[in-house]
């Protein structure tokens, strides 16, 4: 029996390594390293024009790198030298515009990538098309199904060659708000009952959130934060990072002493020199009312941390909570807090404001 330190560790479905692509002297892909396990989601988050979809391409083998090498189940299927072509990496893609053949039927969507007899071809379809619960649509034409349906074929024809990793761009951009979580839902249950590994590129952050069991958040060309979702929400990197996550609020500061003063109490900022400005960054959930205090002025003493003041600028309702603006008695600036449900101060009410403390972060200022 082998010992522990001999047993070799799982191998990637999925692995790039060092990828690089440049247009007109501009890195595009900037040493994209990432792995995809079997049955592992992976989303490639990021902004328009962060690289993330010429990175699914160069995979995909439609685009080719500049420098690196991908992987399957730990065969090289591209360098700059070596390079196996699209059809035969066993990689299925999706895009956001499902890209079915409107003269052809459901059934012959499905099967167009498939081989063998027509009757065969034919049970291979129906399986797949009740694993989207679309059995029933076989002989319909895309024009007769819903933007919802559609997809759903799209990712049965998807799945028809049965391929090891599936990329996918920007798929549920279509769809109507409603039908996004039903949709992404029934595609992540086939996927991982399939043991597929997925890379799935978007933009939205929450649905990231949603279907990754790992985020690689890119940013110019480069992967700066990778982890799962809970990690890469709860501990950015970067100001950046926590921004495109949510809105947050920034309080400036200097470091002095490896602490930074502020009007909410004194912040810890291990790492940082005396003199360095730093941003204490806080999302409106995390500043609270203090509604015991209000009107009764500041407690300094208090274990929980320093009250400042604010002026009620705007309060909205919206729908699961409410958005509360405060312009600052202490720079004038404005802070946002959001609170559960129904609570709309009249504009001009004074109130005490806390940060919850453990859920602030310093990092160094950098213009955005």
């Amino acid at each position: 029996m082998p010992q522990p330190d001999q047993v070799s560790a799982p191998q990637p479905r999925l692995e790039i390594r060092d990828i690089r692509r440049s247009f007109g002297g501009r890195d595009v892909v900037d040493g994209v390293s990432l792995r995809v396990m079997p049955g592992q989601v992976t989303c490639l988050l990021g902004p328009s024009g962060c690289g993330k979809s010429t990175t699914l391409r160069i995979i995909a083998g439609v685009d080719m790198q500049d420098a690196g090498e991908i992987y399957v189940d730990g065969q090289l299927v591209c360098d700059t030298i070596h390079r196996v072509p699209p059809e035969g990496r066993s990689i299925g893609l999706m895009f956001q515009d499902f890209a079915l053949f409107p003269h052809l039927s459901v059934l012959q969507n499905v099967a167009f990538g498939l081989t063998g007899r027509k009757g065969e071809k034919r049970g291979k379809v129906l399986e797949l098309l009740k694993k989207v619960d679309l059995a029933r649509a076989i002989d319909s034409f895309p024009h007769e199904l819903s933007g919802g349906e559609q997809q759903r074929v799209a990712l049965a024809r998807a799945l028809a060659p049965k391929p090891s990793i599936m990329l996918m761009d920007e798929p549920f951009s279509g769809l109507d708000e409603r039908l996004k979580d039903e949709i992404r839902d029934t595609t992540l249950d086939v996927l991982k009952a399939e043991g597929t590994a997925v890379l799935l590129v978007t933009h939205e952050p929450d649905e990231a959130m949603r279907m990754a069991d790992e985020i690689a958040l890119m940013r110019d060309g480069r992967i700066v934060q990778q982890g799962a979702p809970y990690n890469i929400y709860n501990a950015p990197v970067d100001k950046r990072a926590a921004m495109f996550f949510s809105d947050i609020n920034v309080i400036k500061g200097t470091v002095q002493g490896a602490l930074v003063s502020t009007p909410f109490g004194e912040f810890l900022a291990p790492g940082y020199g005396d003199g360095t400005p730093v941003d204490i960054v806080v999302r409106p959930q995390h500043l609270r009312i203090d509604f015991d205090r209000a009107g009764r002025g500041p407690n300094p003493t208090a274990q929980d941390g320093v009250p400042a003041r604010g002026i009620v600028e705007r309060a909205r309702f919206m729908g699961r909570e409410s958005l509360v603006e405060f312009r600052m008695d202490y720079d004038g600036s404005i802070l946002t807090a959001t609170v559960p449900s129904v609570f709309l101060p009249k504009v001009g009410t004074p109130l005490w404001l806390m940060l919850r403390r453990e859920r602030c972060f310093v990092f160094a200022s950098e213009p955005l």
